[in-house]
């Protein structure tokens, strides 16, 4: 499923339409008249997000498709053949897909179906499990694809358009905002995954595969910084991770890390969201010492840490 935020101009047309009612030159007298210009000022902001809502789906749909899979597993008897389908998305024109892990996964065969009506069969480019990412190609010049935008730009309480066409039938669409940012992600969660992270999984899928990655053993959320720490410490950030929770004899743990330490930078390298943690913690990170700069309370800690390699969730 792909999401997409309404575009700014929509935005901008509902702001205006709101201060038009509270600013324009002939007020309402009374309570009759509230009562009946309510409404259609209510009319006139619900129709201009649905027109931002068509406008999205327009332009996002057409890089939408369906993904059919079969698996042949082992039973008491020989084998039996599986059958599965998802959502993806078309993320550059020579057919590169970003779909979900649990979708692919030890796939035997993947059919893409597109929204024009054409199938085509798809192979496996890399499947991450960890953040249950996977890239599927097809064989298919000029094809439509979505833009991966900056995920950091987003905030909570903007409106958001999802896209998905899990069943091959149409395009099936929600809208909603957006709750709560900086999530620390886990396969088949349940939770969006930020587009940055995404697009960082999806280069690495694409160019080798698949990702061996250090980890250090925390789940985290991005949370700002209180002002005066900041400037207390001259931190070139005014956001870090929180660490939320912190898995048994790992090297965090280890390391002395605690539940709600702040890690604003590791190996020196300022860290202020969790996308910023993935980045630094790549494979060449294995078995290699490090420091992890924290703030517990008000107070600044270097902790030594010895990140370990990543075993894939299965």
């Amino acid at each position: 499923m792909t999401i997409s935020s309404l575009p700014k101009e929509n935005a901008a047309s509902a702001d205006f339409l709101l201060n038009e009612a509270d600013t324009g030159a002939s007020q309402p007298v009374g309570d009759e008249a509230e009562a009946v210009t309510a409404p259609q000022d209510d009319s006139a902001l619900l129709d201009a997000y649905s027109r931002a809502v068509v406008s999205a789906v327009q332009r996002v749909a057409p890089a939408v498709v369906n993904i059919d899979v079969k698996q042949r597993i082992n039973v008491r008897r020989g084998t039996r053949e599986l059958s599965g389908n998802g959502s993806g998305f078309i993320i550059t024109p020579d057919g590169f897909i970003l779909t979900n892990s649990h979708v692919v996964h030890e796939a035997n065969s993947i059919t893409v179906n597109l929204q024009d009506g054409r199938d085509y069969p798809a192979q496996l480019a890399g499947d991450d499990p960890d953040t249950d990412l996977a890239v599927i190609r097809i064989d298919a010049p000029q094809l439509a694809h979505v833009r991966l935008a900056d995920s950091e730009n987003l905030r909570v309480g903007q409106l958001v358009i999802a896209i998905g066409n899990p069943l091959g039938f149409q395009a099936s669409v929600t809208a909603g905002v957006i709750s709560a940012l900086g999530r620390s992600m886990h396969a088949q969660s349940g939770l969006a995954i930020a587009s940055n992270t995404a697009k960082l999984v999806a280069g690495w899928l694409i160019r080798d595969g698949r990702i061996r990655r250090s980890y250090i053993g925390v789940a985290g959320q991005n949370v700002p910084i209180h002002p005066r720490v900041v400037r207390f410490y001259g931190l070139p950030l005014q956001t870090a991770v929180l660490v939320v929770s912190i898995e048994k004899n790992s090297p965090a743990e280890r390391a002395g890390l605690r539940e709600g330490d702040l890690v604003v930078a590791f190996n020196g390298q300022p860290i202020g969201t969790v996308h910023h943690l993935h980045k630094v913690l790549v494979g060449d990170q294995i078995g290699v010492s490090a420091r992890l700069t924290v703030i517990r309370h008000t107070e600044k800690l270097e902790l030594p840490i010895l990140p370990a390699e990543s075993q894939p969730l299965r």
